[in-house]
């Protein structure tokens, strides 16, 4: 008999604790693999794991023949054509859907009460989520479908029918982002077409054959950016990244299967999350635990529970509510308790439950609240805080709940974990599971008292660590700046006994007005290089500043205002802090928790307080207070602000540095002693993933941290994480350098602008299309590079160096005060070549140009086939935007430049340069050079007005081109504007729904015509739409 090596092996969990490599069983095939040949292995795998493969299924008629029989076998039943028909137009496929609706019926409405013609009525069911193996898997490929272009799509999976998986392959070699785009695209042309089955795709999967990737189908337009992608992984996260392997795993028909019903989130802002494999696993083993605890009457001990320890900033909530969530649905298991350390997070943690599932979760006001929530039978998740639970179990010495089964997870559990309530649950819950969430569990070494995280709560079930989070690219790396820009006080700032520090003479000189001053100072110099805002445009990111104490920040907050007064655009600056109880530190570097009593301050701190919120309500016309109730308004409205960016700087000691996740903040300015978890905790608010211009988390520091920052990285990664967790120097970005995680080389800027200027000295010369291939890879090579140095002040300083007269020793002399810099310093940089920001800007305009041209060569499928192949580029839209210019800063360049030149055509020929290199703006070319032409500017006083003068014109020109494209085309009038309109508030023109059917005029879609008509109106109005967006008026 053969002998067979087990490769997977389950104890029911899906994400494997044991996998064997593919190739480690297995010879490597030699040769060259095409796509299709690549497509026909991974067919052929997955029908080998019993995936049905019907062959005629090619069209939407055949599709939809295919669920009726899935969905007849699943139900035990059968349609008539009448009956079926009348299901598929008011439930399975109703004209109005859009994704969000079909996506709704998979999650939430997957039972249907359908009448039949008799008058019976039967639940039909779209799936099967309680007996998961009954749902019927296939695979079929090369489906093609019409919508603006017709496209056909590799290989779809296909659960009772219905298209729920999309696979999109490429050979091995080519970029797996240019699947990532193909996806993005098709999704923009046909798979949202109308009456498409495939508005029902809940994943997409890419792969080059090398890589494979998961990820959710969700509208959210910042959600599917490929950073949002995922590896299928082991459970100690090892990732499985070849298209075999993820086939074997991830497209097992249980585990796929699992995915889809059970570990994604429809949640109520109408976003897809599908967890990723981490999350899962820690579900699947906090379940475990608790099912096998149960069986061995293990009740109330470390033994019956454990913790999980996920990085701060990977997610921890969806994962805790997953958890929880399942376990409520355990039969022995009478109610789950989800408890919390601080009321704010309460809140949050409640706003964020009931986003994930509203009807699942019950809040308690007070202690009074939560005994009754206790006593509902609703199989509800309770949401509570640990004061809450604790009064309650000091008051009721017997209540039911004591004597049955509940699971308890504590969320930030080296919080949570100690003191008095812990005691008390272990006296009064006689039947209890409890785990324990962290980021950063206590360890002994850096614990203050006997009890570590794993005393507490049993062992560790699961990890997740920074470095795994980091690889994945979940979470960006910090980039640590150890500032000292103010030598004299350096002997204190490199301080580490917390009893000196808090001597008073210490206090002093910290506090010391020369030194607040230059740290302010400081701020507000490099404030909108550090936040990505130097670009003439108010995109890119917020800071917050992190102080040793109120008084600290009064001088802070005080000194940035008086700074700033002169200012006509200055920051907005907040600041939040509130009584802290002088309690027993649990943890060494413990961030001490404040409370939501700013009234048991003293005087002097609770009238800077009252100050600053007035000056808050003032910025933002509202109307808190210090008093308990508005101090928590506050907090709440404060911290949407923040994550809105309407807030620039937020001075804070305590709060929002654990557990506040905003993406848009980007930069932590330090004054603070911190140590082990409250460092990790404090630098994780800067290092969420947003978009590719946010490459890592700024920290810049002043006071000297640099031990600290390694010890913590060390005690919760281990030696060789600093290498992985911490921004690599200037000076390797400038000369490169060799990636520890990849083994990759990568060229520093130095060599990058060398042959920037050897081969592309000028881009006008940039005419075959081998010369295009290589200046796009090279300038996304400088893009990417530099967009890294513009957070190191080095740089900063290299480029205001160019700025200034080097022959004049006035300018050297004031350069070298401003900069802190020596004439050795300015030596050194001179040796550098930069490259001036005129070129660059050709540059820009000139990548921008091969980007639009390789797009309408994509289009013009009539042009002969190239030799010169294009899939592995990738065109770094994300960093051309971060620096894009706005509107306003152009118009004032025209005012700029005609004040010192009346000449038009070279006014003219200077803002072109302008806005081709501008992504955004390119095609309000003709529209400015128009204004420019037929507008008196000498007759224009200041800036304000060319602005002023610049909409009412583009207004006017707005309302004459749309009427001529409604004449010109015969579109329906009223429609037709109100289309125009909508499009135009949301920036981009869509032909989902049937909004852009209604516009066109009178036609028979079955006419040969009618796509044809759709499609040249549609392109003119998304022509039009770039043209005006922005400018405001009515049609």
């Amino acid at each position: 008999m053969a002998q067979y090596k087990t490769i997977a092996e389950t104890n029911n969990f899906i994400v494997l604790d044991d996998y064997t490599k593919y190739s480690t069983l297995n010879e490597p095939t030699v040769g060259y693999q095409s796509e299709f040949a690549l497509e026909q292995e991974f067919i052929l795998d997955l029908t080998n794991q019993g995936y049905e493969n019907p062959s005629s299924l090619t069209t939407y008629e055949t599709m939809l023949a295919n669920v009726r029989v899935q969905i007849q076998a699943l139900n035990e039943m059968v349609f008539t054509d009448s009956e079926w028909a009348r299901y598929v137009e008011e439930y399975l496929d109703k004209p109005s859907d859009n994704l969000v609706e079909k996506t709704r019926k998979i999650h939430d409405n997957h039972i249907y009460d359908f009448v039949f013609d008799d008058g019976h009525i039967q639940n039909i069911y779209l799936v099967d989520k309680k007996n998961i193996a009954r749902n019927k898997v296939q695979v079929i490929s090369q489906f093609e479908q019409q919508g603006t272009h017709a496209n056909r799509y590799d290989v779809t999976i296909l659960i009772n029918g219905l298209p729920l998986v999309q696979v999109e392959l490429k050979k091995r070699g080519i970029a797996i982002r240019e699947a990532f785009n193909q996806v993005h695209r098709y999704s923009k042309e046909s798979f949202n077409s109308k009456n498409s089955l495939f508005k029902y795709l809940q994943i997409f999967v890419i792969s080059n054959g090398t890589d494979s990737r998961y990820f959710a189908n969700t509208i959210e337009r910042n959600k599917n950016s490929f950073d949002f992608t995922m590896n299928w992984a082991k459970a100690d996260n090892t990732l499985i990244k070849d298209l075999k392997d993820f086939t074997a795993t991830f497209f097992q028909k249980n585990t796929l299967l699992n995915v889809l019903f059970t570990y994604s989130v429809f949640d109520t802002s109408d976003t897809l999350l599908v967890m990723r494999p981490y999350q899962i696993a820690a579900t699947e083993r906090i379940l475990w635990k608790i099912k096998s605890s149960h069986q061995l009457k293990k009740w109330s001990k470390p033994e019956s529970g454990g913790y999980i320890w996920h990085t701060t900033g990977s997610g921890k909530t969806l994962t805790s509510f997953k958890a929880a969530r399942l376990a409520t649905q355990l039969d022995f298991i009478d109610k789950v308790f989800f408890v919390v350390d601080r009321k704010d997070l309460d809140f949050q943690t409640m706003k964020e439950y009931q986003r994930f599932s509203p009807d699942s979760v019950n809040g308690s006001e007070s202690t009074a609240g939560l005994k009754r929530n206790i006593d509902k039978d609703d199989n509800k998740i309770i949401v509570t805080t640990i004061q809450k639970l604790n009064n309650l179990m000091k008051s009721e010495s017997n209540l039911p709940i004591y004597q049955k089964q509940v699971v308890f997870i504590f969320d930030e559990a080296h919080r949570s974990q100690f003191g008095e309530a812990q005691k008390n649950l272990k006296k009064k819950f006689k039947k209890y599971y409890h785990f324990g969430f962290t980021g950063t569990p206590i360890f002994p070494q850096n614990a203050l008292g006997a009890e570590t995280t794993a005393s507490v709560f049993g062992s560790e079930l699961h990890s997740y660590v920074i470095t795994d989070a980091i690889r994945d690219e979940k979470v960006l790396k910090f980039k640590v700046d150890y500032n000292n820009v103010r030598p004299r006080f350096k002997s204190i700032e490199s301080e580490q006994d917390e009893k000196k520090l808090s001597a008073a003479e210490n206090q002093t000189a910290l506090l010391h007005p020369a030194r607040i001053r230059e740290i302010s100072q400081y701020i507000l110099n490099n404030f909108k290089v550090k936040t990505h805002r130097n670009q003439g445009t108010n995109k890119g990111f917020n800071a917050m500043f992190a102080v040793n104490s109120v008084p600290a920040a009064k001088c802070y907050y005080e000194e940035l205002s008086r700074l700033q007064k002169e200012n006509g655009t200055p920051l907005k600056i907040a600041t939040i802090f509130s009584f802290a109880a002088n309690e027993e530190q649990n943890a060494i570097g413990e961030i001490v928790d404040e409370t939501f009593e700013p009234s048991a301050m003293d005087s002097s701190a609770k009238e800077f307080l009252t100050k600053a919120i007035n000056d808050y309500n003032a910025m933002f016309k509202t109307s808190y207070g210090v008093d308990s109730k508005e101090f928590q308004n506050y907090y709440r409205d404060l911290a949407k602000r923040v994550k809105n960016k309407e807030v620039d700087l937020l001075i804070v000691v305590g709060m929002f540095l654990t557990g506040f996740d905003a993406p848009t903040l980007n930069t932590l300015f330090v004054d603070k002693n911190l140590r082990y978890h409250g460092l990790m905790q404090a630098f994780s608010r800067t290092n969420r993933i947003y978009d590719a211009t946010k490459t890592f988390g700024n920290i810049v520091t002043f006071r000297n941290l640099e031990m600290a920052t390694i010890d913590a990285i060390t005690l919760f990664g281990d030696s060789n994480t600093k290498n992985v967790v911490l921004e690599k120097s200037y000076k390797e970005y400038l000369e490169g350098f060799t990636d520890i995680v990849t083994g990759e080389a990568r060229r520093g800027y130095i060599e990058v602008v060398k042959e920037l200027n050897e081969k592309f000295p000028n881009p006008d010369e940039i005419v075959t299309e081998k010369d295009k291939k290589e200046f796009t890879k090279l300038f996304g090579e400088y893009l990417r590079v530099e967009n890294l140095l513009q957070n190191y002040d080095e740089f900063i300083k290299l480029k205001a160096l160019q700025e200034i007269d080097k022959n004049d020793p006035t300018s050297i002399e004031a350069f070298k005060v401003a900069h802190f810099v020596s004439d050795e310093d300015i030596a050194a940089m001179q040796k550098l070549e930069v490259i001036p920001d005129r070129t660059i800007q050709d540059y820009r305009s000139t990548y921008n140009d091969i980007r639009d041209w390789l797009r309408r060569e994509k289009a013009g499928k009539e042009s002969e086939k190239s030799d010169i192949d294009w899939d592995d580029v990738i065109f770094e839209i994300d960093l051309l935007k971060s620096q894009e210019i706005n509107l306003d800063y152009i118009l004032e360049l025209i005012f700029e430049h005609h004040k010192k030149n009346k000449d038009k055509v070279s006014l003219i020929d200077e803002i072109r340069r302008v806005i081709r290199a501008s992504i955004g703006n390119r095609a309000k070319e003709s529209l400015v050079v128009d204004f420019i032409n037929e507008t008196d500017l000498d007759n224009i006083q200041d800036k304000a007005s060319i602005i002023a003068s610049f909409f009412e014109y583009a207004q006017n020109k707005q309302k004459i081109e749309a009427s001529a494209l409604i004449k010109e085309e015969n579109l329906n009038e009223e429609e037709a504007k109100r289309y125009i309109t909508f499009s135009l508030k949301r920036e981009f023109a869509s032909e989902n729904g049937t909004e852009l059917n209604a516009i066109l005029p009178r036609m028979s879609p079955l006419n040969p015509q009618y796509l044809a008509k759709k499609q040249s109106v549609f392109k003119k109005l998304i022509s039009f739409i770039e043209k005006f967006k922005g400018v405001g008026g009515q049609l």
